[in-house]
């Protein structure tokens, strides 16, 4: 047991130094936090309750000690388990009428009729209230006689064809309520800023409950109250940010006291709610309605029943959307492996060709050798001939070089864009299994993997091609005139007009097939080759044909 009180009190510690340093922009945040962990402040109201029960087994106790014990057990669960309340609250009624003790009859009469308004039994709140003459009880009483009659018909008006009368009734007890308490007591300036409220006269009810708010460092239970009425304040004000800061701070202070009667909570989902933030307003909602259901109060548990439905619909709508979007990348995924996987079988049945060409031409060059020897009287044609082909021979032997390294290097790449795809793909599925719409939404929205991809591309684009033209950027150069001659950076192989006649030098002199690769627009390409070509120290119309001769592929 005292394992577990040290291990409670670690956790409130922790708590409390966390929401301390938390900042009003970051409050918010903070909430779903506290959300999280609503059953351990659960848990902690569970054990005051055991040590206040324990006091009742205390040996022969008075019939005014185990009322009192009552009353403070009754206290507890007030707002946090209606029924609960009621029934402590109707054994001190028996008590107090043993007794015979007026004040307590009264006393406890009072407190059973505000806990059957909780739990919406407003017909034997009324029943009891009917009862009492005010004018017979102390001043104490009468303030929780005329709270008891504004509470009824307030909560009565509630979606009643006639409100304003319910309403007005109530105004009245508050006006009564007003009369007996202490204008100097806190209870005063909130039940008075209340009227002005209701009058409109905003910035005075603001000018009465911040002095009372900023003194509270506790997040006590007049805490929360204080700031669910400033922040309804700041929502007919329509100042969205700061309703939704004292919003907050109020669902806060009614978690850290366990108070599951609570109307913050619902109030900060229906302002989520309307500014699009669904996820958050779901929680919020949903949070509301487990403290509701949990305290049976049954008029909390109508006004959360009235937007929860709205909330989830639209929570789910964003879930089944996400749902959808994940499906379709899964099958683009799907779809793009499915033509790696065909360029593949494509290089291989190529390079198989060639192997065959080569083959043939080796079989040929045999055949000619045959013939130079078996026909003396025609050695200058065949050696004219067979210069000819050695010629066609080696131009094949070095186009099959190149084609050889770039499907070399084209296979390693399909064989790691295929890897990335499937962890790709894997990652894509695991947030689905685990439900983390917004993390997937995010990955799939960011460009980080598409802009890493094509720098890597270009890397090894220009790592290949110098290795086959080591000397291209020199040759280049020596087309241009001296002072437009390109001098790379130390971290550069080749620039982008480099990059351009590279693709040139390799046969692609299509504008539009260079902006794909490069993923620059055509009209961009077509400006860098023109640009380049006024550079050259050479016969404009010659140069792009003087760069195809750039370069001996090495043998090596």
């Amino acid at each position: 047991m005292t394992k577990h009180i040290l291990l409670l009190l670690t956790l409130f510690i922790c708590c409390e130094t966390s929401y301390a340093r938390v900042p009003q922009d970051t409050l918010l945040d903070a909430l779903y936090t506290f959300i999280a962990n609503k059953e351990m402040y659960m848990s902690e109201k569970n054990r005051k309750i055991g040590e206040i029960k324990h006091m009742l087994e205390t040996p022969h106790i008075s019939p005014e000690q185990r009322y009192d014990i009552h009353l403070r057990l009754q206290d507890e669960y007030k707002t946090y388990l209606s029924d609960s309340a009621i029934h402590y609250i109707r054994e001190n009624t028996q008590i107090a009428l043993q007794l015979n003790d007026t004040y307590r009859i009264y006393e406890s009469k009072l407190d059973l009729a505000a806990l059957y308004i909780t739990a919406g039994m407003y017909i034997e709140s009324l029943e009891i209230l009917k009862t009492i003459c005010a004018a017979q009880l102390p001043v104490e009483l009468q303030v929780k006689y005329y709270n008891g009659y504004k509470l009824l018909y307030n909560h009565y008006s509630y979606t009643n064809p006639y409100t304003y009368i319910y309403t007005e009734t109530s105004d009245l007890y508050r006006d009564s309520l007003l009369q007996v308490l202490d204008p100097a007591s806190n209870h005063y300036q909130i039940v008075y800023a209340e009227k002005l409220e209701d009058a409109y006269q905003l910035k005075e009810v603001r000018d009465i409950l911040q002095p009372i708010l900023d003194p509270l460092s506790q997040d006590t239970h007049e805490k929360a109250v204080v700031a669910y009425a400033l922040a309804n304040t700041y929502k007919k004000e329509g100042n969205i940010r700061l309703q939704k800061h004292y919003y907050a701070l109020s669902a806060i202070c009614d978690i850290k006291n366990a108070i599951k009667e609570n109307a913050s909570m619902q109030a900060l989902a229906s302002v989520l709610y309307e500014t699009g933030e669904v996820d958050k307003a779901y929680e919020c909602i949903k949070s509301s309605m487990e403290d509701a259901m949990f305290c049976n109060a049954r008029f909390r548990t109508y006004e959360v029943s009235q937007i929860f439905p709205i909330i989830q619909t639209a929570y789910q709508e964003k879930a089944d959307k996400q749902k959808s979007d994940l499906q379709f990348f899964l099958i683009l995924v799907s779809i793009l492996s499915a033509f790696l996987i065909a360029a593949v079988i494509y290089v291989y049945r190529q390079m198989k060709r060639v192997a065959r060409i080569r083959t043939e031409l080796s079989r040929a060059n045999d055949n000619l050798s045959v013939l130079n020897h078996d026909l003396q009287s025609t050695v200058d044609q065949l050696n004219q001939a067979n210069q000819r082909l050695s010629e066609v021979n080696t131009e094949l032997s070095e186009a099959n070089q190149t084609k050889e390294a770039y499907i070399g290097h084209f296979l390693d790449l399909c064989s790691t864009y295929i890897d990335k795809l499937e962890k790709y793909q894997n990652t894509l599925h695991k947030k689905a299994i685990e439900k983390k719409f917004d993390e997937l939404h995010k990955i799939l929205r960011s460009r980080q993997m598409i802009d890493h991809e094509l720098k890597e591309l270009y890397d090894n684009f220009d790592h290949i091609f110098l290795h086959l033209y080591p000397n291209f950027v020199e040759e280049f150069n020596s087309l241009l005139l001296e002072e437009e001659r390109f001098v790379l950076k130390s971290n550069e192989l080749l620039n982008v007009e480099l990059r351009i006649f590279a693709l040139i030098r390799l046969g692609i002199t299509d504008s539009s097939r260079i902006a794909n690769f490069l993923h620059y627009s055509a009209n961009t390409i077509y400006s860098y080759r023109t640009r380049v070509r006024n550079k050259a120290a050479v016969p404009r119309e010659e140069f792009e044909s003087m760069v195809m001769k750039i370069g001996v592929i090495r043998k090596d």
